[in-house]
């Protein structure tokens, strides 16, 4: 009769113990993250203009300023289509895969169930002259305790790198937003510029067309026919580089767009004009624009998601311990034996207990990718000072670029209506006999010179603001109401893949995250 395994209370006890003195001695290795500080200015160097105001802004939506609804349409119709904003938000999928991944790795590392059925033909000078067949079934676990927080900070790494990729997903939507409307401001002044150039055209033919009867009619010289002939040639060599440039705003709005050049219809044909500056814009202190711009947010979890990686690679300085168990059923074997006897309580085999593995031989290794992984933590960390550097000096930028564009226009305003009075003035004199045609010429010229001068200035100024916008890092606070991804792809990649409900979710809050000391 074969003797019956037992397995008393001491083995159970023991295995307990241990596994409890393990939990109870895990720590984590590696610095804790520490908040990276940066110099930003205590206030902006043109604040004190009358123009700009240091009270906190409501960014979102922005655009919404100018108050223009096929504007609003655009900016829509690109946050919900564009290319590189799905793949921003694919990204956040990835990183959020990547995290459910390292989480994972807080449990059981390794569980398997096997068996397998075997026949066996010994050979004939073996001792076992019959053949006969072989079965096990069983189970496997091994667990390494997290004892030294490998696992704790790969977790904290991948939710750095989550939160890193929701940032980089705002800052696609800053950048895409300001594209699109830096994109119509852009088409609206090559549209008014075209109208400017085909009134003067107008204005010019007819002043040719005078010129060219007075001197047929033996009135005037060839030389004034000639000098209208080439100021109305000139404007017109104008036009094709204006409506050419026309083309290609269209077709960089329709790819921000997510649709084919070509594909917009009618929906910029309608006339419409440069919107309008208003007269004092609130920008905050710089402070709000630190917490605001997601790439300086992003540069900081980047260096989070970094530091861990410290602790990560410092843990493979200490033994890791693991607990490991298995459960089997064996059967078969030369002789009388079945399949039936794979399930008989003589077939139960169990064995489970610790271990630990120290690789002490490769400090040197080890160390050297504890440094590599410091190394990185600091670039992490001075790129986080550049970021806020950089961001600090396009607001400046941005700050001083609007209030030389808007003065600018102001004064080029005031140019082209003295460039107006004194064409109206050289005609009449002209008409008169005061003066030659040369003045009228000359006072032509100087008034489409001066409008399409001020017309650039106006586009400029309103550029100037949207860079502004784009430099306080606003825009992005308005993707709640947008979806993770459009039906279609949602559907696709669900019908291709179980994402559970992590296609339906939402965004986190960054406002909610925790600070870390």
């Amino acid at each position: 009769m074969t003797e019956k395994r037992v397995f008393t209370r001491p083995v159970w006890a023991a295995c307990l113990v241990t596994t409890v003195v393990l939990i109870a001695g895990c720590q984590t290795v590696g610095p804790e993250f520490v908040k990276p500080e940066a110099d930003t200015p205590t206030d902006w160097s043109d604040a004190a203009e009358g123009r700009f105001q240091t009270a906190p802004l409501e960014m979102i939506e922005w655009w919404r300023l100018f108050e223009d609804p096929t504007l609003d349409q655009l900016v829509e119709q690109a946050r919900a289509q564009n290319n590189n904003i799905e793949i921003a938000a694919l990204r956040v999928l990835e990183s959020q895969a990547l995290l459910g991944i390292a989480t994972g790795l807080k449990y059981p590392q390794a569980q398997a169930a096997a068996g397998d059925a075997t026949w066996v033909s010994p050979p004939n000078n073996s001792v076992i002259q019959s053949n006969y067949w072989s079965y096990t079934l069983g189970a496997g676990v091994s667990w390494e305790i997290d004892f030294w927080g490998r696992y704790r900070r790969g977790i904290e790494s991948a939710e750095a790198a989550f939160q890193a990729s929701i940032a980089a997903y705002d800052q696609a939507m800053v950048l895409l937003t300001a594209a699109v409307v830096e994109n119509y401001i852009i088409i609206r002044t090559l549209q008014e510029q075209l109208r400017i150039a085909r009134e003067n055209l107008k204005i010019q033919q007819r002043s040719y067309e005078i010129t060219e009867v007075l001197f047929r009619n033996g009135a005037d010289s060839e030389l004034d026919m000639q000098q209208a002939n080439t100021l109305l040639l000139a404007t017109q060599a104008t036009i094709p580089s204006l409506e050419a440039a026309l083309r290609q705003a269209e077709n960089a709005m329709a790819t921000l767009l997510g649709t084919l050049p070509g594909s917009l219809g009618t929906l910029l044909d309608e006339p419409a004009q440069i919107p309008q500056l208003p007269d004092s814009i609130a920008i905050g202190f710089p402070a709000d624009m630190l917490r605001r711009r997601p790439d300086v947010r992003q540069s900081e979890l980047i260096a989070m998601a970094q530091n861990a990686q410290i602790g990560l690679a410092k843990a493979d300085l200490y033994p890791s311990f693991s607990l490991s168990g298995s459960i089997g059923l064996s059967a078969g074997g030369p002789g009388d034996s079945s399949f039936g006897d794979l399930f008989s309580s003589d077939a139960l085999g169990v064995s489970i207990g610790p271990s630990f593995v120290w690789p002490f031989l490769n400090y040197g290794r080890i160390k050297n990718n504890v440094r590599v992984q410091d190394a990185r933590l600091q670039q992490a960390l001075v790129n986080y000072r550049e970021t806020v550097l950089q961001a600090a000096r396009e607001a400046e930028d941005a700050i001083a670029g609007y209030g030389g564009a808007s003065d600018q226009a102001r004064i080029l305003e005031q140019t082209v209506a003295s460039a107006r009075r004194s064409n109206e003035l050289s005609t009449l004199r002209y008409q008169e006999g005061f003066s030659d045609y040369q003045r009228v010429l000359d006072s032509q010229q100087a008034l489409f010179t001066q409008q399409q001068r001020h017309i650039t200035a106006r586009g400029d100024a309103v550029r100037s603001l949207v860079a502004l916008y784009k430099a306080l890092g606003g825009g992005w606070e308005g993707r709640d109401g947008l979806p993770y991804l459009d039906d279609e792809t949602r559907q696709l990649m669900q019908e291709r893949t179980d994402w559970g409900d992590m296609l339906e979710a939402a965004y986190p809050d960054p406002a909610g995250q925790p600070e870390q000391d």
